[in-house]
């Protein structure tokens, strides 16, 4: 195997904006403590690949849209059932979760079994993820919705801003927070299953949480924090492919997972580097102290 291979250009590039996208995303969610949409939009995206492939639909666009589908009215539903009840928000979303994805699962498993053609749609790639397998269709896909997403993000940038720092003051100045949320809702569910073909649903999670929390290791500030995910999602995507590639030549090392690990190499970076700031804050206060 050769260093460097035609496809790899194509397969670092679509991971590279996925990964960014999902940093950029992934910041609002992190602040405002809702990590875990991401877990259940990948988790129930897999039922809605699995229904749209039953009701005929073989395109990649038609199955990521079932997906988004299936994604979207599963975190509507545990709003709902949070507003109306009175279990947490994490426990609704993590009951759901578990039964969304038990659902594929079992659909999965039906459309294996009983659907002469599902061989020629090997659907597990929305369960493990084969990101060595994305093609130049697939790069403008993602390079699509990455420019959609920064350009969203830009667009709302002021009411999104104070919605992750004080929601209850955004009430207070008459903005429709319940769309905003809406809103935010939807770009989440949009990038988390347009990776899902990368890195499948166990490890978009991942990529939607780990940039935007090594990031704040390092600012107080929402632009420099979604400027940071953003970047250390690139790069997670750029150097987690690199490394798969040059690792293949000796072991077969999966790109997505390799992927996620560089993603989680930046928070144990970050999280020491946030470790060593603070000691060194606390010896230079406590030699002052004692010159004092």
């Amino acid at each position: 195997m050769e260093w460097w291979s035609p496809g790899l250009g194509t397969v670092m590039a679509g991971t590279a904006l996925l990964a960014a996208s999902a940093g950029v995303t992934g910041s609002f969610a992190v602040l405002r403590r809702q990590s875990l949409q991401g877990d259940v939009v990948a988790h129930a995206a897999l039922a809605g690949v699995a229904a749209a492939f039953l009701l005929g639909i073989r395109g990649p666009l038609g199955l990521l849209l079932g997906g988004a589908v299936a994604g979207w009215i599963t975190l509507a539903l545990a709003s709902r059932l949070h507003q109306h009840t009175r279990l947490p928000l994490d426990a609704v979303q993590g009951g759901l979760m578990a039964v969304a994805f038990g659902l594929g699962l079992a659909l999965l498993k039906h459309i294996l079994t009983h659907v002469p053609d599902a061989g020629r749609h090997p659907l597990d790639r929305y369960l493990l993820g084969q990101a060595a397998q994305l093609r130049d269709a697939d790069v403008q896909i993602i390079a699509a919705v990455t420019i959609l997403s920064v350009l969203v993000v830009a667009a709302f940038w002021p009411q999104w801003k104070l919605l992750a720092f004080d929601p209850e003051y955004a009430a207070g100045l008459g903005l429709p927070v319940r769309l905003l949320e809406l809103g935010l809702t939807t770009l989440t569910v949009t990038v988390v299953v347009i990776g899902l073909k990368a890195v499948g649903v166990v490890l978009m999670t991942a990529l939607l949480v780990a940039p935007a929390v090594a990031a704040r290791q390092w600012t107080d500030r929402l632009g420099m924090m979604v400027l940071l995910a953003g970047l250390f999602g690139a790069l997670s995507g750029i150097l987690g492919t690199l490394l798969a590639h040059y690792l293949g030549r000796h072991v077969s090392v999966p790109t997505g997972p390799t992927i996620v690990l560089c993603a989680s190499g930046w928070v144990v970076v970050s999280l020491l580097a946030a470790w060593v700031r603070q000691e060194s804050r606390r010896w230079i206060a406590t030699r002052r102290s004692h010159h004092a």
